[in-house]
């Protein structure tokens, strides 16, 4: 039998506060309203990811049939063209790459993922668990452009897989595979990609090889909220609700073997995996505690961009810590909330700013341009790209729809052959046009992608030898 091992799960640098109390003490019940506050901050962080993935998963598949981004349970969602600034689903889009988004509930039986050859087209399958760990990540870096078939199983499956097919074995029953395939956006190129989705299949294994499999249709829950945000909805959470929640995620979802010390912390205020939590049961200090801790998480994971450690190049904040975390949960969280569904850094290297050279803020009453050198784009293998969000990290609606500069543009060079990136409100006109990222009214965030970052010993993200070129004030 073969088999795709799981990636790396090693310690990384920012351990819970709650990691440094004695081991001796992890067994004994809190009754003291700081030490309740600090644990529970650190199991909100914690569980934020899984939270967050199950949310995202419950309103992605609240649909009777594969429709734009969303899909039932076990089926492929594709996305047929690039996602406007009406889209909310999942934070910080990209408009690169076509969408085929598969929501799993590998509980009932192992799911089989396959797709045809793809030639030298750029695409990727990663697969992340339910805290948004990527477990493995076929694709044209990794497996190349043939046709390719995978076993997905779940952490509780025993039994046997086909003769010679590939298994990808999953620590949680919830699985997301999170594919993309590169477009240039063209008319042409949409029917190319489309022909090549519509090849892409999930089967559950009792079925594969039994003819044409038609999946059943959704379930559509009228009770789940379908407008508001994602994040929004987890952020809104009442503290007995999200713990509840969390408590009862971790049945089917479970922590592994190194957050064994977080867990038996989280423990000492009643939060033990698939048993039923009540916060009215707890001490009033211990229910206070709690109340404070959901504040105290959110500012923990947001201020890790100031306070992670992470490098700042050219005013860009750039993380090779994306996609595999360890026990780094306050990282996992912070990338859950910028970016859920970042790929490990071999495939995607995600830079980005809210702030100019100088560090102000950036802001669309101002006017910026970012100068890529004479030969100087952006190391990239598979593709790289410039993205505009708002500070909602969200797609900033404009007269072009255009979210992002790239590759595919025909950009106006400056005599010596650099160009400029026109980063501002108003249209330049005239050829300018080109080179123009429309940016709102208010403050607003870059990202940069580069996709299957190139390793060149001299001129790489990888390595620090390339850095994003800093964005500078008119």
């Amino acid at each position: 039998m073969n088999t795709i091992p799981l990636l790396r799960r090693g310690a990384l640098a920012l351990p819970l506060t709650a990691l440094a109390t004695p081991v001796l003490a992890q067994g004994q019940p809190v009754t003291d309203e700081a030490e309740a506050t600090r644990i529970a901050t650190d199991a909100y962080i914690f569980g934020y990811p899984l939270i967050t993935t199950f949310m995202t998963r419950r309103v992605m598949t609240n649909i009777e049939r594969p429709e734009g981004t969303r899909a039932p349970i076990n089926q492929f969602a594709n996305v047929r063209e690039y996602p406007n600034a009406a889209f909310t689903g999942v934070t910080a889009p990209n408009a690169d790459t076509l969408y085929s988004e598969g929501w799993l509930d590998l509980g009932p039986e192992p799911i089989v993922v396959s797709w045809p050859d793809m030639g030298d087209r750029y695409y990727l399958f990663p697969m992340l668990d339910g805290w948004t760990n990527v477990i493995a990540s076929p694709g044209a870096r990794t497996t190349g452009g043939r046709a390719q078939a995978y076993v997905l199983t779940g952490p509780r499956y025993t039994g046997p897989v086909p003769a010679g097919m590939p298994r990808i074995s999953s620590p949680t029953d919830l699985l997301w595979v999170h594919g993309r395939t590169y477009c240039d956006g063209t008319p042409e190129d949409y029917r190319t990609v489309h022909a090549l989705q519509d090849q892409y299949r999930l089967v559950p294994l009792s079925q594969w090889g039994r003819g044409d499999y038609r999946p059943p249709a959704g379930r559509v829950d009228p009770s789940v909220d379908m407008q508001m945000a994602v994040r929004d909805q987890v952020n809104r959470l009442n503290p007995d609700d999200y713990f509840k929640l969390f408590a009862q995620l971790m049945e089917t979802n479970p922590p592994v073997a190194a957050d064994a010390a977080a867990v038996a912390q989280f423990a000492r205020i009643g939060l033990v995996p698939g048993r039923s939590f009540d916060l009215s049961a707890q001490p009033a200090a211990v229910q206070r505690g709690f109340a404070a801790a959901h504040r105290a998480g959110l500012e923990r994971i947001m201020g890790q961009e100031r306070s992670g450690g992470l490098a700042i190049e050219n005013g860009w904040i750039v993380t090779l810590k994306a996609g595999v975390y360890g026990t780094d949960y306050v990282q996992r969280a912070f990338i859950t909330a910028i970016g859920l569904g970042a790929n490990e850094p071999q495939d995607a290297v995600y830079p980005f700013t809210q702030r100019d050279e100088k560090g102000e803020k950036l802001d669309g009453a101002n006017r910026y341009v970012m100068r890529l050198p004479p030969g100087e784009a952006p190391p990239a293998r598979g593709f790289w790209s410039l993205t505009m969000y708002n500070d909602k990290w969200f797609f900033v609606a404009n007269p072009l729809n255009r979210y992002t500069l790239s590759q595919r543009n025909d950009f106006k060079r400056n005599a010596d052959g650099s160009i400029d990136l026109l980063l501002q409100a108003d249209n330049p006109g005239g050829d300018l046009e080109a080179n123009w990222l429309p940016a709102p009214r208010g403050e607003f965030i870059l990202m940069l992608r580069l996709y299957w970052p190139a390793q060149a010993p001299a001129f790489s993200v990888l390595n620090g030898t390339w850095r994003p070129p800093p964005v500078r004030k008119v």
